[in-house]
């Protein structure tokens, strides 16, 4: 069936037109309708290229085939909302207004969309309250660790207790081991539960970032050259000195280059040109006027799908297919990050780019 046109008056079409934030009308499957003027401009296309297409391929730049829309997803619920949100479609950071049109039955078969685009000021005030939620959740994920963490001990030892008295290779022994093993499985989750809401007792001591970076390409450079993959660097001149643990650090760039290897890997599954991953440094000032390095880290795979960027992070939540991945290796790195006064950042459109930005302050200049 074909979604339902929109009819409005000269009047109301001439007002609809002269709206300046872009706004699209979609139905509750997210096909779009129509769309302003500003719409239009904001995403450097024709009518006939906006019309009849799905929301998320508009504005989103996209979707991946093993993971659902938020957005497509929750316009089936024909709910209002209001959100911040990254629009690649429309190149920059909006305020999303998700309105449903009621007929006169009280059906909704029309859902309009309005974005503003938001000041700097507001997107500080969104990074900020990001910030606050993910350290909210590090803790609600640090607490749960703990409380499972002492039962999961006591079932381990008292298995391994019943296992010594076991006759070896019978069906008890056997049985017995791999409750073990599991429980030992149980304590990794949990331990890097307490990863991710780190806090650290290690002392940390002036290490070369650089030199963490080379290391890690080195302990993948034979797995990466194996798919075909290129690693071009750019490194400032002399050492980067950070206040750090050598082997935290390597884990969160270890942990993000097999992110993008996996990404490069799904999209050209045979050799490319374009299969590379860049790694590039730069010295910089931050807000405060206090200096810091800053990591990028780019490959060109499938991309995220921007209606999930703001998860990434989340403890178990993962854009990889069931079984390929926990979900916990970034919101161990984003723990990591932190506990070294530092922030990560990611920034994405489907079917072009992942690219993640690690800022961490510099020490001894």
């Amino acid at each position: 069936m074909p979604p339902p046109m929109l009819c409005l008056t000269g009047v109301e079409n001439e007002l609809f037109q002269a709206i300046q934030d872009p706004v699209l009308v979609v139905t509750p499957d997210g096909i779009i309708i129509d769309a302003n003027k500003a719409a239009l401009h904001a995403a450097k296309k024709k009518s006939y290229e906006i019309l009849g297409q799905g929301i998320c391929k508009i504005i989103h730049g996209g979707s991946s085939p093993h993971l659902k829309c938020p957005l497509e997803d929750f316009l089936t619920t024909c709910s209002s909302r209001v959100e911040e949100t990254t629009l690649p479609g429309f190149g920059g950071e909006y305020l999303l207004t998700i309105s449903p049109v009621k007929d006169k039955d009280g059906t909704v078969q029309k859902i309009l969309l309005i974005a503003r685009e938001l000041t700097g000021d507001e997107m500080r005030k969104a990074d900020s309250l990001r910030t606050a939620q993910m350290a909210a959740i590090g803790e609600l994920a640090a607490g749960v660790a703990h409380e499972v963490n002492n039962p999961i001990t006591g079932i381990i030892n008292f298995a391994q207790l019943l296992l010594d008295d076991s006759e070896k290779n019978s069906l008890q022994a056997e049985l017995l081991q791999r409750i073990v093993n599991e429980g030992e499985r149980i304590a990794l989750i949990t331990k890097n539960l307490l990863s991710f809401a780190r806090d650290s007792g290690n002392s940390n001591e002036p290490i070369d970032i650089i030199q963490v970076i080379k290391d890690s390409i080195s302990l993948v450079q034979h797995q990466c050259k194996k798919d075909g993959i290129k690693i071009k660097e750019q490194y400032p001149k002399g050492p980067c000195q950070v206040l750090g643990n050598f082997t935290q650090l390597q884990q969160v760039i270890l942990n993000i280059i097999s992110n993008a290897r996996f990404a490069l890997n799904e999209r050209y599954p045979d050799t490319s040109p374009d299969k590379q991953i860049d790694i590039s440094c730069q010295t910089m000032v931050d807000e405060n006027n206090q200096p810091i390095i800053q990591i990028c880290i780019k490959d060109t795979g499938t991309g995220i799908p921007q209606g999930i960027l703001k998860r990434l992070f989340d403890p178990f939540f993962t854009t990889k297919p069931s079984g390929k991945g926990t979900g916990l290796g970034l919101s161990i790195s984003y723990g990591i990050v932190q506990d070294h006064g530092g922030i990560i950042k990611v920034d994405s459109i489907m079917h072009q780019y992942t690219r993640m930005l690690i800022e961490l302050p510099l020490t001894g200049i």
